[in-house]
């Protein structure tokens, strides 16, 4: 008796526990019933806020949809300016679901890589758009926040412009209008509201030229920093020869100045020992005679090889003839 009953209680607990199915906060829940969405009055799928909620067991299941803000990274891509100048832009999106109905009917069952997809495919020709009618200092200075809003606008509430991307947002919200009988609100079919969808926030995380470019620019750079290298050089070439030249001319003026007091001062020299001895040899010029002929005998005789030919009454030699004679005469 007591198996059966243990038996029905196990089965009671696991059909309540099936029943039941909680909504996590930053989610919303979609109930599908035999693969096919639960929907309103107004034929639009039934959205399950966060919360404890109740389904039929085993034949019911939930989708869950996340309610939060996601980032989508965007791959660099190359874009042309106002300039006809190529830019290589890497950005990133914010978004975050608005309508959860037309989110899930719009993307297949709420896929998200199909609304990233189109979302990333809308937001390439707008930011292309915009970069088309801008010079590159407006799109990396004063005007890129203004960039940012106009790319974030259009793609909240759609622009007059139609690409491939808008013709396949506009075929997906057909898609739901068919679907809900016309009954939801009525979007334009360029925005991403279309897909309910909110775009937060674009963003541009980085702006590089090309390769190509950037390789023809950083040899331009270098040589005009060598120009500049060398031209410093040069000046400074032309500073050191000026100094040298200076140096140099100080210098000679400093010995020419230096010589000629040398010689100022040599020539009074001379002079004063001029006077000197010719005040002393006047006083005896006899003795004078006698001591120039004995200079003159040295520097003649200084060596053992010297040979002087003279006549033998050459007055020369008249102090080696009778120094008595010579003395009295």
């Amino acid at each position: 008796m007591r198996k059966p009953l243990l038996f029905i209680l196990i089965l009671v607990l696991l059909v309540v526990y099936a029943s039941l199915f909680v909504v996590q906060e930053g989610q919303r829940g979609i109930v599908m019933r035999f693969g096919k969405v639960l929907r309103d009055d107004e034929n639009k799928p039934l959205v399950y806020v966060p919360g404890l909620h109740v389904k039929v067991p085993f034949i019911e299941s939930v989708k869950m949809l996340d309610a939060r803000i996601q980032t989508m990274e965007n791959q660099a891509d190359r874009f042309i300016t106002k300039e006809q100048k190529d830019l290589i832009v890497d950005s990133y999106i914010k978004w975050r679901i608005s309508d959860f109905s037309r989110y899930y009917l719009a993307t297949g069952g709420g896929d998200v890589s199909q609304a990233e997809v189109l979302l990333k495919r809308k937001f390439s020709d707008r930011l292309r758009s915009e970069i088309g009618r801008l010079d590159v200092k407006g799109i990396v200075t004063d005007s890129r926040g203004q960039l940012m809003s106009d790319v974030r606008e259009a793609l909240n509430t759609g622009s007059g412009e139609t690409s491939e991307a808008d013709n396949a947002i506009a075929s997906a919200a057909a898609r739901v209008e068919r679907e809900t009988s016309g009954e939801l609100p009525s979007v334009n079919p360029n925005s991403m509201a279309a897909l309910g969808i909110e775009v937060i926030d674009v963003r541009i995380k980085q702006i590089n030229l090309p390769t190509e470019v950037s390789d023809a620019i950083y040899q331009r750079m270098r040589a005009e920093r060598e120009a500049v290298a060398r031209r410093h050089r040069s000046q400074g070439q032309e500073q050191a020869e000026k100094l040298k030249a200076a140096a140099d001319f100080g210098v000679t003026r400093t010995l020419a100045e230096a010589e000629r007091q040398a010689r100022i001062i040599r020539g009074d020299g001379d002079a004063e020992a001029a006077k000197l001895f010719a005040n002393a040899f006047s006083q005896d010029p006899d003795f004078y005679a006698f001591i120039r002929s004995l200079r003159a005998y040295e520097s003649s005789f200084n060596s053992n090889q010297d040979v002087v030919v003279l006549s033998p009454d050459s007055d020369f030699f008249r102090y080696m003839k009778s120094p008595e004679s010579t003395i009295r005469r």
